[in-house]
């Protein structure tokens, strides 16, 4: 038997259109629901059983429509749903326990691209190579099931269902039960400020959206206005559905400055007030994360000091002090970025901008971090992530191959560093060289903050990864491309822009995994390594106090100090940075030392960066 329900409250009459033995997938029966109460609608159907297709009708419409709470679209957003039983899937992870925020490494990966299959169990098979690489917890992008074969996610219209090219629900529970028994955490990407355009019917059965605001990408969710609770409803038991059901370990909010919510309880509040409840019964502490642009600490401030409670938040301001200082790029939002001061107090309040002016915004923005009462580990910070590289005009790397020529960033001034035009020769040079990668790594994996890479940077990537679509209807493709192709004409970008609906957009982004042994790829994988490692081994690096970081600097060097340990920057590839009696315990470039370097002290020449461990007293440089 399964019970058929859905929220429609202002329908008069609804039915749900099934599937029998003898039909296939052929909708052949109707049978009717019955008023629930507070807008709900539901039968029992005692033949109905997991595979039996299904979808519901409102007032005797002629179309049917998927269930808005579909678990299961196996022919895509457009068709009937399946019905899933979650009880069929055997988990092998009855001690897992999980992993806590604190003290990971977190490792981003879109599934359609991580692999040439595309596919969750691909993904699976590729487990031990982060497992090896020291990662604790892997961030997949959405994968709740949107319109076409490939794209990012983040136009989802069936939240409740896995996108099936990815391997539908199974596969996803097969991918979360094999990191388990590697001991990684699973954290899902989820979108709840818009939907995407296409297959998108949940305004035909209730208030799901408002008029009263507006996002960049669609329909505002309507949080706050007339019919919102059932809304809220869908939002809060969709995430607790994924922790429960999928066994996942965290969830990541899309862009939450985009959700508008004026009640008293905001919806962030009540979805981790949920969370807790869920966590009692589970045994296991799941972890809310929130991407947000607002540099507002109160998304991490404990609910009892009036905050939000989340577990964690991105942080771009790290992002942006890193990329820039590397770079040189001072173009858009960069443009209060990439001095080493600048890079000191990203690492040391972990906003540059706290209430401070924003020139990219013409305002002042942020809010101090409370240093001392704040855990570093709060604030998940990155060298690179899908949106820092696919929001670019080519999708390209901080590894992505350059060619001198056109296609600098939108807005680049004169001298910064090209952009990536698609078709670079194989075998060309880094876009930033080795040793400023490495420079990268290093602040990231031994900074305060909880680290997050993204897929191949590990191995210093050279496929782009690019914005890609595959939006089925023709007007709405051609609206995507012309659109992006506006956008940065309007930014000066002189360079093509990949066709997002073109496939070969897609498949350029896609890892290649044969590059990993050779050359600087090699060399870069076991820096990453190493680095990790040394995370692990020392809870210096894990110190979550934000009050015991210390950075010095100079116009081309920086010095962050971790306990007894200095992670020493050098810019300058014709420069020497003096860091007195020391032991070397990591280094990269050219570190040369005498035989006794807690005597003579340990000097290093040219670009690159050093990890020492202080032995004595140290000279002055």
């Amino acid at each position: 038997m399964t019970r058929f329900s859905v929220w429609s409250p202002a329908a008069e009459k609804v039915s749900v259109a099934l599937s029998t033995p003898s039909s296939g997938t052929e909708l052949a029966r109707t049978e009717a629901l019955t008023a629930a109460g507070d807008g709900w609608w539901a039968a029992d159907v005692p033949d109905a059983a997991h595979g039996t297709d299904y979808g519901f009708v409102l007032d005797d419409r002629d179309d049917v429509l998927p269930d808005p709470r579909s678990l299961w679209q196996p022919d895509g957003v457009h068709a009937p749903s399946r019905v899933y039983d979650h009880d069929r899937f055997r988990w092998s992870d009855g001690m897992w326990r999980g992993r806590p925020l604190a003290g990971s490494v977190l490792y981003e990966l879109h599934v359609g691209t991580f692999t040439p299959e595309g596919t969750l169990d691909a993904a699976a098979s590729r487990l031990d190579h982060l497992t090896d690489l020291g990662v604790d917890a892997v961030e997949l992008m959405p994968v709740a099931a949107f319109s076409g074969h490939h794209g990012w996610g983040y136009d989802g219209v069936c939240l409740w269902a896995v996108h099936e090219p990815y391997g539908g629900p199974d596969a996803l529970k097969r991918f979360v039960d094999a990191a388990h028994a590697r001991g990684v955490s699973v954290v899902l990407d989820v979108v709840y400020n818009h939907l995407g355009p296409s297959g998108n019917h949940l305004r035909e059965f209730g208030p799901y959206f408002t008029d009263a605001y507006a996002t960049p990408w669609g329909d505002a969710v309507n949080f706050d206005q007339a019919g919102a609770d059932g809304v809220r409803a869908f939002v809060v038991e969709n995430a607790l559905m994924w922790l429960r059901d999928f066994h996942l370990d965290g969830l990541r909010l899309d862009a939450v400055h985009a959700i508008r919510d004026q009640q008293a309880v905001h919806i962030l509040e009540e979805l981790r007030a949920a969370v807790d409840a869920l966590a009692a019964r589970l045994g296991r502490e799941p972890f809310l994360v929130a991407e947000s642009d607002l540099n507002d600490p109160r998304l991490i401030t404990p609910r009892e000091a009036g905050g939000f409670g989340l577990a964690g938040q991105w942080d771009d301001d790290v992002h942006h002090a890193l990329h820039a200082l590397l770079t040189g790029e001072r173009q858009g939002y960069y443009v209060d970025f990439g001095t080493t001061e600048t890079l000191a107090k990203a690492l040391t309040s972990a906003f540059v901008h706290d209430g401070t002016y924003s020139t990219y915004r013409g305002r002042h923005h942020g809010r101090p971090v409370d240093r001392a009462r704040t855990p570093a580990h709060r604030f998940v910070v990155s060298l690179q992530n899908h949106d820092q590289v696919g929001n670019r005009a080519a999708g390209d790397r901080l590894s992505t191959p350059r060619e001198q020529g056109p296609g600098a960033p939108p807005g680049a001034p004169p001298g910064a560093p090209p952009g990536a035009p698609p078709g670079a020769p194989p075998g060309a040079p880094p876009g930033v060289p080795v040793e400023r990668l490495k420079i990268g790594a290093a602040l990231l994996l031994l900074g305060p903050f909880t680290p997050m890479l993204f897929m191949g940077e590990e191995w210093g990537a050279s496929t782009p990864w690019c914005y890609f679509t595959d939006h089925r209807e023709p007007e709405l493709g051609r609206a995507v491309t012309e659109g992006r192709r506006r956008e940065f004409a309007r930014h000066g970008w002189q360079g093509e822009v990949p066709d997002p609906q073109a496939v070969d957009t897609f498949r350029r982004s896609v890892l290649d995994w044969a590059e990993r042994d050779a050359d600087h790829h090699r060399d870069l994988l076991d820096w990453y390594r190493a680095l990790i490692a040394l995370r692990r081994a020392h809870p210096e690096f894990t110190d979550p106090d934000l009050t015991r970081v210390r950075v010095e600097t100079g116009e081309d060097w920086l010095i962050m100090r971790r306990g007894r340990f200095r992670v020493a920057v050098n810019l300058d590839e014709d420069g020497a940075l003096d860091l007195g009696p020391a032991a070397i315990v990591l280094a990269s470039g050219a570190v040369p030392a005498e035989k006794d370097p807690a005597e003579s002290g340990v000097t290093l020449r040219g670009t690159g960066v050093a990890v020492v461990a202080d032995t004595g007293a140290r000279r002055p440089r």
